[in-house]
């Protein structure tokens, strides 16, 4: 049985190594990238999965993890294998996102208060202080460009993921991206004395 899966082994076609890869990569080789993300993509996407536990996350980290690779010449083989590189870089990436969801999820928690209109057993200065606040919000919203304020409104009003809003507007992701993080900046800097 030895020879014969040797013999099977040696009719098989030599796969390239990763540094081969790598460098047809760097040389403008695209295909190269497709091999790659056969050979790996399992490993990011399961990692980026049991750090961000979303699966639609971890599909867009996946994604991110090997258009970085393409597109930037971050990885050296002398530091290390691409199976390393690649882990690092995911869990660093998905920790990453998951501070910045942190993050939103602490300034939604805090909108949402604003937004609030129900007051219970609140003394008058309360409620007119509570008035003026969800007054503020309104503006600030109604100040946004149209474009980023129906991406938040799409998103935290309805909770979908980026990945959700932009296949319903059928805009590019990174378009959703860019637009719901300046749209966030925006209101911050705006309600950052109410907030």
């Amino acid at each position: 049985m030895d020879s014969d899966s040797s013999t099977f082994q040696s009719n098989a076609p030599p796969q390239p190594s990763d540094a081969e890869l790598i460098a047809a990569l760097k040389s403008g080789q695209v295909n190269a990238l497709g091999t790659l993300y056969d050979r790996y993509s399992r490993l990011v996407y399961g990692l980026a999965y049991r750090i961000l536990g979303n699966s639609e996350e971890a599909e867009d980290m996946t994604q991110e993890i090997f258009l970085t690779l393409w597109r930037r010449d971050t990885y050296n083989p002398n530091r290390g294998s691409l199976s390393s590189f690649l882990t690092t870089l995911t869990r660093s990436r998905s920790i990453d996102k998951l501070r910045s969801r942190s993050s939103r999820l602490r300034f939604l928690q805090r909108w949402q208060g604003l937004a609030k209109t129900e007051i219970m057993g609140t003394n008058p200065l309360e409620q007119a202080s509570l008035g003026e606040r969800s007054q503020r919000l309104k503006s600030a919203m109604a100040d946004l460009p149209d474009s980023e304020r129906q991406i938040l409104e799409i998103a935290y009003y309805e909770g979908l993921s980026q990945s959700e809003i932009a296949q319903r507007l059928q805009i590019p992701l990174g378009t959703v991206k860019t637009r719901s993080r300046q749209g966030l900046l925006r209101l911050r800097q705006t309600l950052q004395d109410f907030i």
